[in-house]
């Protein structure tokens, strides 16, 4: 289904922090800039890693709040408790800072990082290598067949990963016929806020052998995490659930441990 066109589905406060950014540092600039980047890390080989990998996400100013430390201190000790990668939103008009944090992120660790956000224009693109992502989110919901497949065209060029971000059926199937791979599911529900673990279900079980799977939101506890390995995740991004704890090193821990645990319905092989 082709999104329709009479309706601009970008929110307003997006494109013109966009508009802000580029006034500042024009495309040309960031296109090259980005191209002089140091090479992007390989998300796609850490997403078919054995078992069901654990990605822990960082949110805009560092969210735990014992002893000041910086999130590029926690971003080492996620990648030492088996992280196998590390989500970080790059949306400055939501996150303050957020563009320079995940750059610190970057530089602290060596598996690559998974930028969050909303992606619709080619600059945010460049804007994100630039500050060191490795893999980008493409919202199906947001953006129309053309635009999803030079998106995707702009980020492989780029030798990242691009992940197609859905939450129907009808927009993994969309992502299948672009030609992308790794597909992120969403199966939260935007009005509540609540996740549906059987709309994730139904989604994944459409997707071939061939695609990635990962799971974007619901992951509370390890045991949702098995759910989710069993129902075809290859990997899943966990966020609330480490900062509901005190001590988030200890909580990934867990994590990690179920999606390498011999029972776990992960990837078998390397």
């Amino acid at each position: 289904m082709t999104l329709s066109t009479a309706v601009d589905p970008i929110p307003a406060l997006a494109r013109h922090h966009l508009a802000l950014r580029e006034a500042r540092l024009p495309f040309a600039e960031v296109k090259a800039r980005s191209r002089e980047a140091a090479p992007a890390r390989d998300a796609l080989a850490a997403l078919l890693r054995r078992g069901c990998g654990v990605i822990p996400e960082i949110k805009g100013i560092p969210q735990y709040q014992d002893g000041g430390d910086t999130a590029a201190r926690y971003a080492r000790a996620f990648e030492a408790e088996g992280a196998h990668l590390i989500a970080c939103h790059a949306e400055p008009q939501r996150f303050l800072g957020a563009l320079s944090l995940m750059s610190q992120v970057r530089a602290a660790v060596g598996v690559p990082v998974m930028a969050r956000g909303l992606f619709f224009d080619p600059y945010q693109i460049h804007e994100a290598r630039l500050f060191g992502a490795d893999a980008i989110p493409l919202r199906l919901g947001y953006l129309d067949e053309h635009r999803l497949v030079a998106l995707a065209d702009r980020v492989e060029s780029l030798g990242m990963t691009a992940l197609a971000e859905v939450r129907t059926p009808e927009e993994a199937g969309r992502a299948l016929d672009a030609g992308l791979r790794v597909l992120g599911i969403d199966a939260r529900d935007r009005a509540t806020g609540a996740a549906d673990a059987e709309l994730f279900a139904e989604i994944a079980a459409g997707l071939p052998e061939s695609a990635v799977c990962v799971g974007l939101s619901g992951v509370l506890d390890p045991v949702d995490l098995l759910a989710y390995a069993a129902n075809g995740a290859d990997a899943v991004v966990v966020g609330r659930a480490l900062r509901r704890y005190g001590d988030a090193r200890q909580s990934l821990r867990a994590f990690t441990a179920a999606g390498q645990h011999p029972a776990c319905a992960g990837r078998k092989a390397t």
